[in-house]
């Protein structure tokens, strides 16, 4: 088991910590459960989905990392295909504010890098704050999306978000998770870049049309990808690195042991990640950064 779940694994109710210890105790899980293992882990312990999700919370929340805040939030996005995908606010010393991450949108994200095509719910420890309201507001659940906070009665995005701007303000019909792949190609050239072209392919920028992708080499040669999530208010919108930073810490490698990464993007986009992917990057202690272009 990863060190970080032992004591929140340790705190369950026996029959929760049953179910879980198979799944937890492998030292490469990824920081999700599929539909079969949620439908065991019920079984054994004899929870709903909804109690099940509020348990999981103190799990998700230990994949925080928090050298500012201190502060840890735990997210569970539930999926339409059943599966259970955490998520915890992220940030990074020595680089802005503004490149954090919060719990909210880690969750949806790593559902989205996960291959999950619409979430049914999410279940958070704190209130979703308007960043990560207007941030759900483009997935392609829309306001159905149910919202789960400890000590108040399940409610919709609707309610959280009343009289939501979003995609259809600006007449556009692409949702964050919709399937797609732009077609875009780039010389044959190594893995790591072919990784970040294929995050690129899939990334959501309906706005902009300034697509993008990254993908991370870990220490041990593991490859993480993140794909830039556009959002109709702008500011909300989600890099690539950071969407790649997701599926690294989540899991359970070092997000300060990156060894190099790539940047994909087009050559005349409007927008451009890269001073920012390159600032973040090497306030993580990476420089071994490369841009290629479409």
């Amino acid at each position: 088991m990863q060190a970080r779940f032992q004591a929140p694994w340790a705190q369950l109710p026996t029959s929760l910590q049953s179910a879980l210890e198979f799944i937890l105790s492998a030292n490469d899980f990824p920081a999700m459960l599929t539909a079969e293992q949620v439908k065991k882990v019920k079984d054994i312990s004899g929870l709903d989905d909804d109690a099940l999700a509020f348990a999981l919370l103190p799990l998700a929340a230990v994949c925080a990392l928090t050298p500012i805040s201190h502060f840890n939030v735990g997210a569970i996005a539930r999926g339409i295909s059943g599966n259970l995908y955490f998520g915890a606010n992220m940030e990074f010393g020595g680089a802005p504010l503004q490149q954090t991450i919060h719990a909210e949108q880690c969750a949806v994200t790593h559902a989205w890098l996960r291959g999950e095509s619409q979430l049914v719910s999410i279940t958070v420890n704190y209130t979703p704050c308007g960043h990560c309201r207007q941030f759900m507001n483009e997935l392609n659940s829309g306001t159905d999306l149910h919202i789960h906070l400890p000590g108040r009665p399940a409610s919709t995005l609707e309610k959280y978000l009343p009289d939501a701007f979003g995609p259809k303000d600006l007449d556009i019909t692409a949702r964050l998770m919709d399937a797609v792949d732009h077609g875009y190609q780039v010389e044959p050239t190594d893995a790591l870049t072919q990784a970040a072209l294929m995050a690129a392919n899939q990334s959501h920028a309906p706005y902009s049309l300034s697509h993008s992708g990254v993908a991370l080499e870990t220490a041990d040669g593991a490859i993480y990808t993140g794909r830039y999530a556009e959002n109709a208010a702008f500011n909300p919108s989600l890099p690539p690195l950071q969407a790649a930073l997701i599926l690294t810490n989540l899991s359970g490698k070092d997000c300060g042991a990156i060894r190099r990464a790539v940047l994909v993007e087009g050559s005349k986009s409007i927008l451009s990640q890269w001073d920012a992917t390159q600032a973040t990057l090497a306030a993580l202690g990476c420089t071994e950064v490369k841009r290629v272009t479409f």
